[in-house]
Order: C-alpha cells, then structure tokens, then sequence
C-alpha cells in the first residue's frame, strides 16, 4: 500500500536528486536527474558521500549499488554548467569545494569495504566513470557508453580516471583521454573500467537479487545465464593505437595517427585537434605522471592541484560555453594549435597549491 497522500501536484515535493533506498541487506543509491542524464551535482555528491558512509558502519548492509533513474544512462558526469557560471561570476572557489568533495566520494568508493556494484548501462562520461569505474563489482551492458570528454570542453580526465587511463592496455588510455571518445561495454571491460557484462533486460531481476543473496553469488548467476560477453570493437585497432600513442609529443601522436594509413587513426587525430590543445597537452602528462603513481589517492590530489589551475583559465571556461551554455559548437581556444602551447602552460597546471588557496 502506497504511504503517499498528496493528491494535488501543485503542492508536491519534488524527488530528491538521489533515491535512498534499502531492501533487504541492499542499500541501493539512485541518481535520480533523469533529465539532465543524472549529471552530478554538488548536493548529490555529498548526500552519496554522506550515505555510503553510514552504510560502510550499517552491518544490516551487505552491499551497496549505484545506478541511474531513467533510460539513458547512469550518469553524464559533473554538472560543469554551474562551475561555469561561478567561475565567470568570478567565483572559481565554488569549482574547488565542488571537486574536493566528489574527489574525497571517488576515494571512498575505491576504498569501500563491502561489495559496491555499479549499474554503468547506457551513458557512463566523466564523473559518472568517477562514481562507477572505481568499485569493486562494475557491470556493463550492451546500452554502455563510456568516455571521458573532457578534452572537449577544456579540461581534464579527473575523478581519478587517470588512474584507469595509465593502466589500460597500451596506448588506450591515452586514446581515449586525448580524443574523448566514447567506448562500448565490451570495451570498458577489455581496457579495466568494469567487471561484468550483464544484459539490460537484466538488471532489475539482478537488483532484487542482490537484495538477499551475496553480490559475487548474484552477478555470477545472472551474467552466466544471459547473453554472451561480446568481442571489443576497440581492440581491433591495437597496432595502430599502441604505435601512435607511443610517441613522446602529442605533436608526435598526431602526426603517427595522421601518417598511420587507417581511416579510424585519422579519426582520431582530427578528434585530438578538435580539443583544447592546453587541455590535450595536459592530459598527456597527467596520464603519464599517474602510471608512476602508486594509490588513486594520489591520483585524485594531482586531480585536485589542476582541476584548481584549469578552473582559473580561458579554455574551461570557454569549452563549457561553446558545448554546454551558448551551444554553437565552436570553441575558441587559446591557443589554438598544439604546437603553440608553452610548455610552462603544461608544467605550471601541476604546480602546488597551498591549501589556503583551496578554501
């Protein structure tokens, strides 16, 4: 029986951006902006953070999921439109505290205890990648659409995909960072991003599953009598992308796409040189300075230190314009050309910030 007794809609309480619900010894988080592609905002973060927290200490919990209301997607990343508009207000500091606290969620679920399983069917960009890619039970499905497309709009792989990006096959993680391409599940799952394949239509029956029976027992079940895991399109193209992105420079790396001969390489130079070149010539060194690292959590600092830098820059500003705001499409970087950017521009993006300046 339903305990909802409000009839007139125009007194109604909207739904909160994040179903919390329990059912069983399942605790299961919602992201529920089904609208805007469940893009995160600074209020769910917290309330996610927030929850998994006190689950993590609820011993009546067994396992937590995380999944998207909707059919679209689990989630499209960061809700960067209000970022932005802070920052031009001049008021970047609101980008800080936004990204210390979804960094410091990304660190938890990376570090949680109990079986975090994580629905990443349909759309899974940027900060969904952040809230899925780094738990201990990823499942993908046939709907998956994973990237990190932040190049695009002048800005970086944070939410410690970096960490994910330096450990994929090689040169994968780099084509993905610098082209912001779109992956399948089959994909994800052949580059490290996810665990599973689980078939859409299954995902339901999988959650009421989960609600009694133990998260290994329940995904093993359900993905061992569906569909068969599918072959990974990506991994066609292993000669080229291990060849290319192996040069030093992305001047280099566009260069060995364009010289390559296959028309999927070109693709993907041409896609490089559509990003911000300040933002690719970042990424780059950012997912070389992670392979070195030894922790997400160090991963998710050096986040911090440019994500800081790049919010007080022209580029973030004006992709988060031209592709979010205004919608023409049209960025105007500066610079405009890979080969134009100084290298102080890339170093200085790392330089330290005192933890003042981060309040």
């Amino acid at each position: 029986m339903s305990t909802e007794t409000n009839q007139n809609p125009s007194t109604s309480v909207p739904e909160p951006e994040v179903l919390v619900r329990r059912a069983g010894h399942l605790g299961h988080l919602i992201l529920n902006r089904p609208k805007a592609l469940n893009s995160l905002t600074h209020g769910m973060v917290q309330t996610v953070r927030d929850t998994l927290e006190q689950w993590r200490e609820d011993s009546d919990v067994a396992t937590v999921l995380i999944s998207g209301a909707g059919e679209k997607g689990l989630c499209a990343g960061g809700d960067v439109v209000s970022l932005y508009r802070a920052a031009v207000d001049g008021r970047p500091e609101v980008g800080d505290a936004f990204f210390a606290d979804e960094y410091a969620m990304n660190a938890l679920i990376a570090d949680y205890p109990k079986p975090y399983v994580a629905f990443m069917d349909g759309i899974v960009l940027g900060g969904g990648v952040g809230i899925s890619a780094h738990g201990n039970q990823r499942i993908v499905t046939e709907r998956t659409r994973l990237g990190m497309p932040e190049t695009g709009i002048g800005f970086f792989p944070d939410v410690g995909g970096a960490w994910l990006l330096s450990r994929a096959p090689a040169g994968f993680g780099h084509h993905l960072g610098l082209t912001s391409s779109h992956v399948t599940g089959a994909d994800a799952l052949a580059l490290g991003f996810a665990d599973h394949f689980v078939d859409s239509s299954r995902l339901a029956e999988l959650a009421t599953t989960l609600e009694a029976t133990g998260a290994e027992e329940a995904i093993a079940a359900v993905a061992a009598s569906g569909a068969a895991e599918p072959e990974s399109p990506l991994m066609q193209h292993q000669a080229w992308i291990e060849t290319a992105y192996a040069e030093d420079t992305a001047e280099g790396i566009v260069a060995a796409l364009t010289s390559s001969g296959d028309p999927a390489a070109a693709e993907a130079a041409a896609a490089i040189l559509a990003k911000s070149p300040t933002s690719v010539k970042i990424t780059l060194e950012l997912i070389r300075r992670a392979a070195q690292m030894s922790t997400v959590h160090e991963v998710l600092d050096q986040d911090a230190t440019v994500a800081h830098h790049l919010l007080r820059g022209h580029d973030m500003r004006e992709g988060i314009r031209a592709q979010l705001v205004d919608k023409d499409r049209n960025p105007q970087w500066n610079p405009r050309a890979l080969e134009d950017v100084p290298t102080d521009a890339v170093t200085s993006a790392f330089d330290p910030v005192a933890a003042q300046a981060r309040n």
